[in-house]
């Protein structure tokens, strides 16, 4: 038997062994220095309604010959709810001066603006993809397309 052999296993397992030790100190110092974390689902509590928070972005950039561009967008773009699960869309205005917006194949209309929160009820009775589209970024020409998906499963 090669004497090399047994001490490169060796050494590969005492870097094994310490990766393990190693692994269990960081959870119980974690554990120990973290009590107090809490889970950050979105889940309601104590029976209340889930509340699914969006702000209005804005991205600016400069093209190379000095041309200045931007975007608006819904932040998250993508939420996803259960089919017939009561909930409140919160959206706060961060940038822009308002956002006027509808839910596309629903009835829900409303407007956003800067420094304010609009909280809209919904609750959709067929799965599907329903888009959040504000109408003053509805494309490209006017800095958008400023749209958000709700997904009902």
């Amino acid at each position: 038997m090669d004497m090399n052999a047994w001490i490169l296993s060796a050494r590969k397992v005492g870097l094994i062994m310490g990766a393990i030790v190693i692994a269990f100190a960081a959870y119980f110092i974690g554990s120990y220095f973290w009590k107090g974390a809490m889970a950050t689902s979105t889940a309601p509590t104590n029976g209340e309604t889930r509340v699914i928070n969006l702000v209005t972005g804005e991205f600016t950039a400069e093209t190379a010959d000095g041309d200045k561009i931007e975007a608006y967008r819904w932040d998250p773009g993508t939420i996803f709810v259960e089919k017939d699960e009561p909930f409140k869309l919160s959206i706060y205005g961060v940038n822009g001066k308002e956002h006027p917006f509808y839910i596309e194949g629903t009835d829900v209309k409303g407007v956003v603006q800067q420094g304010k929160e609009t909280v809209v009820d919904l609750q959709f009775k067929e799965e599907g993809i329903y888009r959040l589209i504000c109408t003053t970024h509805a494309d490209i020409a006017a800095n958008g397309p400023m749209i958000a998906y709700i997904v009902v499963d």
